[in-house]
């Protein structure tokens, strides 16, 4: 990753020369000063089995990074099948969703974590993964309901969801 200088603005670019920034990420994905120690971030596009994906976003979820958990999921949707790209979106969501509450944004929360569990209920009766649907989206509706009464961060990993159930 390069860091260049256009304009008086400074530009962060991959080797293909795609914009991309390379400044250092906290546990929730907020962008910290160039050179501040950071949480590393999830490689980008690495395909993963979806067995993989389910195991690798449940520790990122479990240490309290759902915004490493939804870069995980979003490789899935991106590079999956496209007749399962609904479901890992909709996962993906429900991180942003956490990460947006951690964060102490209880509306972009809410909305989120509401939005991805409507499309989980439309999964549910296929279980695809040993994925706890039901669980999941019981999970997502009652914590925006809780964002939206007290509206405060929380914390991400003791809020976070089991994928399988307990």
């Amino acid at each position: 990753m390069e860091h260049n200088e256009t304009q008086g603005e400074a530009r962060d670019r991959d080797p293909q020369g795609r914009a991309r920034s390379s400044r250092p990420r906290d546990g929730l994905g907020r962008p910290l000063p160039y050179g501040s120690p950071g949480v590393e971030r999830q490689p980008e596009g690495v395909l993963r089995t979806p067995e993989e994906t389910v195991r690798d976003a449940q520790r990122l979820l479990d240490a309290g990074l759902p915004f490493h958990a939804h870069e995980v999921f979003e490789d899935a949707w991106k590079s999956g099948p496209e007749s399962e790209r609904g479901l890992w979106r909709s996962l993906a969501q429900l991180a942003v969703g956490l990460t947006h509450a951690a964060r102490g944004n209880a509306t972009g929360g809410a909305r989120l974590l509401r939005r991805g569990a409507a499309v989980l209920a439309d999964w549910t009766p296929r279980h695809p993964y040993s994925l706890d649907l039901p669980g999941l989206t019981s999970w997502a509706r009652e914590l925006a309901d809780l964002v939206e009464e007290a509206p405060h961060a929380l914390d991400a990993a003791s809020c976070a969801p089991r994928l399988r159930g307990r």
